[in-house]
């Protein structure tokens, strides 16, 4: 059935790209054409800053010459077919060295001539500059400006660069704007602009990778940081269980633990037992009372503290997922290997780390704002992606953001010679035929890149090789300031380079090594060439099969020989985790007689891929479901944002605040004088409620009460309410206006963070909901929607109150000039102190 669907997929591909051979023919036909325009009729001839969609093949066509001129850099007909796939909003599969960069260029001017503004994004500030610098003058041809978005921009610098026609950018900055634009209380606060068309360089990072971390911008919470030692002094007395207990095959006493880890997906749960054994333990320290339970309401931060313990001890190990630092725990992203500073893990789990670690316990945060990445690339008009990896993800791909992968041939056949695994039935054997094959690699000196799944896998590793007298250079997320120097260096002749995954994605492993005023630096390229180019070397399966790819693909670019291979063991952790019992026996067994214990079988190249498809079905799913539950999140996020931007559009919120009062007066009624007991109506008791509310109340003495309706009551209250409200803040003349937006948004806020808040505690316990036979995803959809509306209604509320109870103050020219004066004086004094 897979080869079935692989054969549809790949003649869909193979007719797609005729279709753009047939525009490719006819953009090399039209650049013939203008080739010999002098520099003026070329400026000049072309759109004069306009063109449309049905003119894709005149820009395309002048986009490559103006490359040809500007930088010396002419698109080659693969790259044309790139940028065609670009612009339809689809993903360009391009393998590593075949210059994306420069495909991007065709899309960005096409859509820029068109009025879009066009967003470049990839994944660090150093590609984004680099990028923008680099193509600015081809862009410049056509009068369009560029511009390149970083972290560290001032403001008034951010506003200029979202004023470019074309900006290059990382997702995150990118995203973070977005939630800071919705955050300002003036319209001039904003920088970011309309939110067109996105070109997303590495999109299978930023799109598949990233998406199961969300974008969040939080603040400081009350929470107990001291809870944590408390918590870790209790972890050596829990014991573990290493099988679920089932009807067939009941836990014998002795095998009755107080947690279960389940490593495949990295979780760890309490028992029963477990349960019980920390009750007993926070009953003894007088934390609760000895007959409650941890699930009781008051108590639930308890449970808080013991599963952030578990995981940061149990599923968190130092040099695999994070390292300390300057006395701060910095985590390490699975995928890339790079550092993520100032990134934090939820739900008390970081603070778990910095206690296991002994350093500081900063301060537990709660979400003020926050998107997926799924979600808010879902807001441009229109999106696309190149990578050299993204065929493996194309359903993924398709299902959540409706791209194509489209798979574009290299413009020099691929000669990389990519050997079969070879596979050891434990790690010492295989890291013995590893440095083996490293020392007869480095014999005939060509270049060596060896890629490893964790700091830790290096250092060891590298270790090794000291011993043994073997140079090398180490780059992982300790060393990543040295990356750029040990990546120009790593193409030498004989060089050695240890790699986590952060090795150099997006810069070019030159053969013959950096050439920059070096005189023999051809010889050195000529030897690297006849000695087989990069040889990369994988000394672990990564959970995807793209991330293997990666490293295969910084060997043999551009019809460059080269050369890959992995050396693997049953005691790795893909292997060890997701392949069954039975068939890691029968591969051991396999390796009986052999003199070096390596195991080579079909079967085994059949396992090890299932294993990865596995883990990648389950991650598409852990991203599905995170975004399952975020489309209900954002739902309300767009409905709140809407409102806001209404308030800071600066509209006349006159009619909405009054339909807010009489609302809020409707309401309050009808809990007091319910309609259906008119009879019994307490008018007192309203006119009480009301003067604690909107400090006013109405007199109700001379109402004709035997003949009011509840319609009469509302009309009366409704002109006093009102007429009182007019009066008010008559004399503030236009400034009303501004007053009642001002407040609305800060009230909004205020609403919107509390409302995070009870979500992010819904979402951490509805997984509870599925013990009862209940749906979480429809559970939380429900409940959250609720909670939104309740939201919404206490945001009206509070409004109106803040309006009533506000006090008003005017004062003279004079007395304003007076109070200016004083805080100037104030002000000049607090700085001679």
């Amino acid at each position: 059935m897979l080869n079935f669907f692989t054969r549809i997929f790949q003649s869909a591909n193979q007719r797609r790209l005729k279709d753009y051979q047939k525009i490719v023919s006819k953009i090399t036909e039209q650049e013939s054409d203008i080739a010999n325009l002098s520099e003026e009729k070329f400026k000049s001839l072309f759109f004069e800053g306009d063109a449309d969609q049905n003119k894709i093949v005149e820009v395309f066509a002048a986009v490559r010459e103006a490359a040809k001129r500007a930088i010396g850099l002419r698109h080659f007909d693969c790259q044309l077919v790139g940028g065609l796939v670009l612009n339809g909003g689809n993903i360009a599969e391009m393998k590593t060295g075949e210059g994306k960069t420069l495909v991007a260029t065709l899309p960005a001017v096409l859509n820029a001539l068109n009025h879009k503004k066009v967003y470049v994004v990839t994944v660090n500030d150093y590609l984004a500059e680099r990028d923008a610098e680099w193509m600015r003058p081809v862009y410049e041809y056509f009068g369009l400006s560029v511009g390149f978005l970083t972290s560290s921009q001032s403001f008034q610098d951010k506003q200029a660069t979202y004023d470019c026609n074309i900006i290059y950018c990382t997702s995150s900055e990118l995203g973070f704007d977005y939630l800071r634009d919705n955050m300002v209380l003036f319209k001039n606060q904003k920088s970011q602009k309309e939110l067109n068309f996105a070109i997303i360089d590495e999109v299978d990072s930023i799109l598949i990778d990233e998406a199961r971390t969300p974008l969040i911008i939080s603040g400081a919470t009350d929470d107990d940081a001291s809870a944590y030692p408390v918590f870790l002094k209790l972890l050596p007395q829990l014991k573990r269980q290493m099988r679920e207990g089932t009807e067939e095959e009941p836990l014998t006493d002795s095998e009755k633990g107080d947690f279960l880890i389940d490593e495949k997906i990295r979780s760890v749960d309490l028992t029963d037992n477990g349960f019980e054994k920390v009750e007993n333990f926070l009953a003894d320290r007088g934390m609760i009372k000895p007959d409650e339970s941890l699930y009781t309401t008051n108590n639930l931060k308890f449970l808080k503290y013991i599963q952030a313990t578990l995981k940061a001890n149990l599923l968190f190990e130092k040099n695999v997922h994070y390292v300390v630092e300057s006395g701060k725990v910095v985590l390490i992203d699975d995928n890339t290997g790079r550092k993520l500073p100032g990134r934090r893990i939820s739900e008390g789990v970081h603070q778990a780390l910095e206690c296991k670690e002994k350093v500081g316990i900063q301060q537990e945060t709660q979400t003020l704002a926050s998107t997926t990445y799924q979600n808010f690339f879902r807001l441009f008009d229109k999106i696309s992606g190149m990578t050299g990896t993204a065929d493996t993800e194309a359903a993924e791909f398709k299902q959540i953001y409706n791209m194509d992968v489209v798979v574009i041939p290299t413009n020099q056949p691929m000669v990389r010679n990519d050997v079969n695994d070879v596979v050891y039935v434990n790690e010492e054997d295989k890291f013995q035929a590893l440095i083996k094959e490293i020392k007869t690699i480095h014999n005939k000196k060509a270049p060596i890149l060896v890629g490893t799944a964790s700091i830790e896998s290096s250092e060891k590793l590298s270790k090794r090789l000291k011993k043994e007298g073997v140079r090398h250079q180490v780059l992982n997320a300790k060393y990543h300031e040295k990356e750029a120097g040990i990546i120009a260096e790593a193409g030498r002749p004989g060089a050695i380079t240890i790699a986590t995954n952060m090795a150099g994605r997006g810069t070019d492993i030159v053969l013959g090594g950096r050439n920059d005023n070096d005189q023999d630096w051809q010889q050195k390229h000529e030897e690297v060439l006849n000695a087989g180019g990069l040889h990369v070397i994988g000394t672990e399966r990564h959970e995807s099969r793209r991330i293997d790819n990666q490293l295969r693909g910084r060997s043999g670019r551009q019809g460059d020989p080269g050369y890959s291979k992995f050396f693997l063991s049953l005691d790795d952790t893909v292997l060890r985790l997701f392949i069954d019992e039975n068939r890691k026996q029968l591969f051991s067994r396999l390796s009986d007689g052999m003199d070096d214990s390596s195991i080579e079988h079909p079967l085994l190249n059949g396992a090890i891929a299932n294993a990865q498809k596995k883990i990648e079905g389950r991650n598409f799913e852990i991203r599905k479901q995170i975004l399952e539950f975020d489309d209900v999140s954002n739902d309300q996020r767009l409905t709140v944002y809407e409102l806001r931007n209404y308030y800071l559009d600066e509209n006349d919120p006159s009619d909405l605040i009054k339909e807010y009062i009489e609302n809020f007066l409707e309401k309050t009624t009808d809990k007091i004088l319910p309609e259906d007991q008119a009879g019994n109506w307490n008018f007192d008791e309203l006119a009480n409620s009301l003067q604690a509310s909107l400090t006013i109340a109405p007199d109700f003495k001379n109402l004709d009460k035997a003949n009011m309706s509840f319609g009469k009551v509302m009309d009366f209250l409704n002109e006093f309410y009102l007429n009182f409200y007019h009066d008010k803040f008559e004399k503030l003349g236009n400034k009303k206006q501004e007053l009642e937006r001002q407040i609305a948004i800060q009230v909004l806020d205020a609403c919107w963070k509390r409302h995070l808040q009870n979500v992010d505690s819904l979402r951490a316990n509805i997984g509870l909901r599925a013990y009862a036979q209940r749906n979480p995803i429809n559970e939380f959809k429900r409940e959250s929607f609720e909670m939104f509306d309740a939201m919404i209604e206490s945001f009206k509320d509070d409004s109106v109150r803040i309006l009533f109870n506000i006090k008003i103050q005017t004062m003279s020219k004079q007395e304003f000039e007076q109070q200016k004066q004083q805080r100037l004086q104030q002000n000049q004094k607090s700085k001679t102190e």
